[in-house]
């Protein structure tokens, strides 16, 4: 499909009132887009359908899913400009605000040193009043833009229209190959990626590597870590350490979704006390945000190896399902005139309040900038 029919294709399902997300995955130009054929609500049951599923942050909500056998897929191919067309937008209460995050990362300290849980990540909501809410014009901004991100526009008429360039992958399995990122700690990028980091940033990252490695252990054959580094994201820096493994064949998917999410990246450590805390504390309904969306058991075709053995195989593709999952970060939700955008950090022990709402400042620029 040519770029400006995808695009038209997009403007008149959202007028049209028809649930649809495009997206673009990390470093490629294809932008793929799933049109349901109805406005029906699907949810799925134990993550063995076929489509695009958008989960909420609270792991006992519902998972949303568009399915492919009620819609349709098209794809297209989009160059990356560095043309963004921005419009005027007003902030609302960034003084309340920041008294109360600030609060709110005082008790989560003061928690973790009662060993209520060793670390929570707390976020809040901000509300930024648009001249423009056209969420195409956004949306190509976020794709200009963040080209190591996975980048997404997705609407529902009965759950809202969400936008995001987010970094973080949650999962990605191929077949029974599973890989898997710790991503945390920030910092502002200010050109190089040789940054010194704090010991609470390096605890922080370890945190979330260890529980992924406690939970992934006993499902795999096998695994691997990388080293950690530093890796760019907009205009931020985080500390990213990779997880590979080969799954045993009795896993469903379902409880390595369950097991992992949400992870200690985006929630805390132990899950569940830390949950119960920002359920309670946070005083905003994350929804969406820190949950996680895309490609649910896609069919993806492999070619066999090349060489003297295989050619006669060379024409016979494996087909095998393939999930990529990402966390939903770097968001927002456009509603009534607004963009709410959602920004949040890891707290753990050694936290200082101000630097932590310095942090959620930082990463607010990221969708500022777009809209």
């Amino acid at each position: 499909m040519t770029t400006e029919a995808f695009f038209e294709r997009i403007k008149t399902q959202y007028e049209n009132h028809l649930p649809f997300v495009a997206y673009r995955k990390p470093h490629v130009s294809k932008v793929q887009g799933v049109f349901q054929k109805n406005a029906d609500l699907f949810f799925t049951e134990d993550y063995s359908e076929k489509g695009f599923v958008f989960a909420p942050f609270d792991n006992a909500q519902k998972t949303v899913i568009m399915p492919f056998e009620a819609s349709e897929v098209h794809t297209t191919l989009y160059e990356s400009s560095e043309d963004l067309q921005t419009s005027k937008f007003i902030e609302t209460k960034e003084s309340t605000d920041k008294a109360f995050h600030i609060n709110l990362v005082n008790q989560g300290v003061e928690a973790i040193k009662k060993s209520a849980f060793k670390k929570v990540v707390l976020s809040r909501k901000e509300e930024v009043k648009l001249s423009d809410t056209n969420p195409i014009k956004i949306f190509k901004n976020l794709l200009n833009r963040y080209k190591s991100a996975f980048v997404y526009c997705w609407f529902h008429p009965k759950v809202g229209l969400w936008l995001g360039a987010t970094p973080e992958t949650l999962i990605k399995i191929e077949g029974k190959r599973f890989s898997i990122m710790a991503l945390a700690g920030t910092q502002n990028y200010t050109g190089d990626l040789n940054v010194t980091w704090e010991d609470k940033e390096i605890q922080e990252q370890q945190f979330v590597t260890d529980f992924i490695l406690d939970h992934i252990k006993p499902l795999s054959e096998s695994f691997n870590t990388s080293a950690v580094e530093t890796v760019k994201a907009g205009n931020l820096v985080h500390l990213k350490t990779m997880i590979s493994a080969q799954l045993k064949d009795d896993v469903p998917l379902s409880s390595i979704i369950n097991t992992i999410h949400p992870t200690p990246a985006v929630c805390g450590l132990p899950k569940q006390e830390a949950k119960e805390f920002i359920l309670d504390q946070e005083n905003y309904n994350r929804e969406f945000y820190t949950g996680f969306l895309g490609e649910l058991n896609f069919e993806t075709k492999i070619a066999p190896r090349s060489g003297r053995r295989n050619i006669e195989n060379r024409a016979y593709a494996l087909t095998r399902n393939s999930t990529q999952l990402y966390v939903n970060l770097r968001c927002m939700q456009l509603k009534k005139g607004a963009a709410m955008i959602y920004v949040g950090g890891g707290i753990t022990q050694s936290s200082d309040a101000e630097k932590e709402w310095q942090e959620t400042v930082l990463k607010s620029l990221v969708i500022k900038s777009v809209i």
